[in-house]
């Protein structure tokens, strides 16, 4: 449980228990944001969107409408199961399976727009019908991609980084001569940190890059 939200905790074949603690930061950020907006049409997207940790705490903040999207019809399950562990059933959130970057290529097409935006991809991947994925070379596209579906009044845009090798300084660089670029507003870039309470310390958990229109 965390604030209002409770998530199914399984161990998996490949080392996750389907979910990532050091991510509570971040679902903080984006819920006060909307909060704060006061706007009742808020329209978030969560790419790479694993068991839907930021879906439900921008769909329990108050969004009108929140889409998920991830390539693993088995995440996707577990994201509905954590949804109604929430109750968030009565809440509209979007459940696609797909590829994420011709998913953001056919909103472009439709014309729809989104509010906010996060995204935790992998350092390395293949998409539901085989689409490789390797973050060094396909995020900074992505991001461009993503700012033609950002509506001129967005919250905020997330990306999370898990990816050895691939600092602050890049990401930063990333954010900044694309969407910091084109649209202003503030960039911060970070170290995501799980607090480790029988020692009073913390262990760093990946990096994450905010940009916010203020």
């Amino acid at each position: 449980g965390y604030k209002g939200l409770r998530f199914k905790i399984s161990p998996t074949g490949f080392k996750h228990t389907g979910l990532f603690p050091e991510q509570a930061s971040n679902w903080d950020f984006m819920a006060n944001k909307i909060k704060e907006s006061k706007r009742d049409d808020l329209r978030i997207l969560n790419l790479f969107a694993y068991t839907g940790g930021a879906t439900m705490a921008c769909s329990k903040a108050g969004a009108k409408e929140v889409v998920h999207v991830d390539a693993s019809k088995g995440m996707i399950q577990w994201a509905k199961e954590n949804m109604q562990l929430s109750n968030l059933q009565d809440h509209t959130i979007r459940f696609i399976v797909d590829d994420c970057i011709k998913f953001v290529k056919r909103e472009q097409r439709r014309g729809r727009k989104y509010d906010g935006i996060v995204m935790d991809p992998p350092s390395y991947g293949r998409g539901p019908n085989g689409e490789l994925w390797k973050l060094e070379e396909e995020l900074f596209p992505l991001i461009q991609e993503c700012m033609k579906i950002l509506s001129d009044d967005a919250l905020f845009f997330i990306v999370n980084c898990y990816t050895t090798g691939f600092s602050c300084s890049t990401l930063n660089e990333a954010l900044s001569r694309s969407i910091q670029k084109e649209k202003g507003g503030h960039i911060e870039c970070g170290e995501n940190l799980l607090p480790v309470t029988t020692n009073n310390s913390v262990l760093p958990c990946g990096i994450f890059g905010r940009w916010t229109n203020d």
